[in-house]
């Protein structure tokens, strides 16, 4: 039986950031801040956490890597040992590679996973018995609107996020009868120095500011999905719902696999 419960006001929470030193996590800084009792940020690079945190008196770093789960259990301790608890877990660090098929590489599809999967585990795996002493522990992981429709090249990507996506919503399933909530977070192109390297169009873009917005008025209203610009997520779950000879000509169309300049120069 599910255990009705009542959330913590997020004024009153404590909140744990990783993956806050550019991009979104960094614009959801200034909002989360803003919202929030205390909040702690975590990533690799220390000197960008500084920066990021400036200015802001209820905001304090711990350095992290989501690869190495020690680091993630040093940081758990030092959150036990200054605040007991935390009500909040926004697992947002991640990477992306893109496949090229004439030069298959299991090694980036391993890389990817193993950030953006597996490290989203490994901070979930550290918070989980802080959040356990929380009043209404709270799971927010980003995942990608390419979870709803596998795209040429997302191999890697898109295949770490879709099993983002499966895992949060199975760890919804158990955690709610504990009266914890979940949500997944499945952004469209936002502009980050992640997207800024990609050589192909990405339409509907929006700001790091923007997606930070977004996230924020979702986790207040605890969405189960928080899927933005919704015209981007809901034109991808549209063609997701297609049927396979619809969906699949489509995707097809996107590739770059038959074109003259992508053509294995040994085939």
């Amino acid at each position: 039986m599910t255990h009705k419960h009542q959330a913590l006001p997020m004024a009153e929470q404590v909140i744990w950031l990783i993956g806050a030193s550019s991009g979104i996590g960094a614009a959801l800084v200034g909002e989360l801040q803003k919202n929030c009792k205390a909040l702690i940020i975590s990533a690799r690079n220390e000197d960008k956490l500084q920066e990021v945190a400036t200015g802001f008196d209820n905001v304090s770093i711990i350095p992290v890597d989501i690869t190495q789960p020690s680091t993630l259990a040093q940081a758990a301790q030092q959150l036990t040992d200054r605040f007991g608890h935390i009500d909040t877990l926004v697992a947002n660090a991640g990477t992306a590679e893109y496949v090229d098929v004439n030069h298959f590489d299991a090694a980036l599809i391993r890389r990817v996973h193993e950030t953006n999967f597996m490290g989203l585990v490994n901070c979930v795996e550290a918070a989980l018995p802080l959040l356990r002493k929380s009043q209404s522990g709270y799971i927010v992981g980003v995942s990608s609107s390419v979870a709803y429709l596998p795209m040429p090249r997302a191999q890697a990507y898109g295949s770490s996020k879709a099993a983002v996506s499966h895992f949060l919503e199975a760890m919804r399933a158990d955690l709610v009868h504990l009266g914890m909530d979940v949500s997944i977070v499945c952004p469209g192109f936002v502009k980050t120095p992640l997207t800024d390297k990609n050589d192909f169009p990405m339409p509907m873009r929006i700001s790091a500011e923007d997606a930070a917005r977004y996230m924020v008025k979702g986790m207040q209203k605890r969405q189960f999905e928080i899927h933005f610009p919704k015209r981007f997520s809901y034109l991808l779950k549209l063609i997701g719902n297609l049927p396979d000879f619809l969906r699949l000509r489509i995707t097809a169309s996107m590739s770059r696999a038959g074109t003259p300049d992508n053509k294995d120069s040994h085939s």
